[in-house]
């Protein structure tokens, strides 16, 4: 979940790619909050390892964008 900007969604896929290359794209749900200042994006992928997992909840954690990442 981040602040709904006009990139965030692109950017967010994007990293998820990086960390999961077989991601599909077009799984991607997108529900904006109540008020419209928050967009959240669920990405389902297949980890192969916890390593893979944990890298990419620290690049997702680390960007400015980004409130919470489950």
């Amino acid at each position: 979940m981040g602040r709904k900007e006009r990139s965030f969604a692109q950017n967010m896929t994007e990293i998820v790619l990086k960390h999961a290359p077989d991601f599909d794209v077009a799984s991607v749900e997108m529900r904006p909050s109540r008020q419209g200042k928050y967009l959240s994006i669920t990405c389902v992928v297949r980890a192969v390892s916890r390593e893979q997992l944990d890298s990419l909840y620290q690049e997702l954690c680390d960007h400015p964008c980004v409130v919470m990442v489950l």
